[in-house]
């Protein structure tokens, strides 16, 4: 009997214990450490670009994508910020990105000599012999954007358009179709930098 009554003491001791050391937390007595540096606040004042109004039509044929330095990117952000300042809206800020993917890979190309078509330049490879401005407009990011922007204000229609066609239209090129390619990613640096 003295047995039983020293097993129940002991197991009710131990129950103790634990219950005691639950109640006080774990058994591991490392303190964790929190961090009490100030945390950056998320700004969620500026609203989400709207993605559906990027490709309104869908993409057409296969994608093409390269990565962008530092320059190309900032091409692409010039691009968006001269969209803006014509008071244009997303989608025609992914015309003009993809164009510019098409015509120079985002860069801002000068006179390539004989790898020159004609007397192209620029990130949208206008030509001063064709009216789009001089060698050193068409070869500024902002004012190149804007004359682009401004011959697809007088495409009829251009927002209801597959993207390739809005963009030869303004651009007349020897390929018409290779700019549907440059849409996925156009769309993304809008999408990604319109609102940055």
């Amino acid at each position: 009997m003295n047995t039983t009554i020293l097993r129940k003491s002991v197991l009710g001791i131990a129950g103790l214990a634990v219950a005691g050391g639950l109640a006080a937390g774990p058994l591991n007595h490392d303190t964790p450490t929190i961090d009490t540096r100030p945390v950056a606040a998320v700004q969620t004042d500026k609203p989400a670009v709207d993605t559906a109004k990027l490709i309104p039509h869908g993409v057409q044929g296969d994608q093409s994508r390269i990565d962008l330095n530092d320059e190309q990117t900032g091409n692409a952000k010039a691009i968006i910020a001269a969209t803006k300042k014509a008071g244009m809206d997303e989608r025609a800020a992914v015309v003009s990105i993809a164009t510019a993917l098409q015509e120079s890979k985002l860069e801002n190309l000068g006179h390539l000599g004989d790898r020159n078509d004609h007397d192209s330049q620029g990130l949208f490879q206008q030509r001063p012999s064709s009216g789009w401005g001089t060698v050193e407009q068409i070869t500024d990011p902002e004012y190149a954007t804007l004359a682009f922007l401004k011959g697809l204000k007088q495409v009829d229609g251009w927002q209801d358009m597959p993207l390739t066609k809005a963009a030869q239209t303004v651009q007349v090129s020897a390929y018409p179709d290779h700019y549907a390619q440059w849409e996925q990613q156009a769309a993304d640096l809008v999408a990604e930098h319109w609102n940055s």
